[in-house]
């Protein structure tokens, strides 16, 4: 079955940057949009950002925009969100979803601490 994991979170100082990578199995990534989304405890789950099949535009969250970059690597069958200039309210749990199969990674942690 589809299946994603996700990896690359951790601590970093304000301001730092991080590379979030998912990796899919039982599917490719070209077939499919996909999303990151974020959520903090306390707090809704929210939209980070979308890559479309092809073609289509990439949409991101207000919060996260001119910081974030999401971007698929077809070879690797890998789907990455690049974080930089980090701030505290970024801190949460970063999932990413295949929006054809309905599939969720179970999440890597994003904290941003000084």
């Amino acid at each position: 079955q589809a299946q994603l994991v996700e990896s690359g979170g951790g601590v970093v100082q304000p301001g730092g940057s991080l590379r979030l990578s998912c990796a899919a199995s039982g599917f490719t990534v070209s077939s499919s949009a996909m999303s990151w989304y974020r959520q903090a405890p306390g707090k809704e789950r929210e939209l980070v950002a979308v890559i479309p099949i092809r073609g289509g535009s990439i949409n991101y969250a207000d919060s996260v925009k001119g910081r974030f970059t999401i971007s698929r690597d077809n070879a690797k069958n890998t789907v990455y969100l690049q974080m930089n200039s980090l701030k505290p309210d970024d801190t949460a749990v970063y999932s990413c979803y295949a929006v054809r199969f309905g599939t969720w990674g179970p999440g890597t942690q994003v904290t941003v601490s000084s």
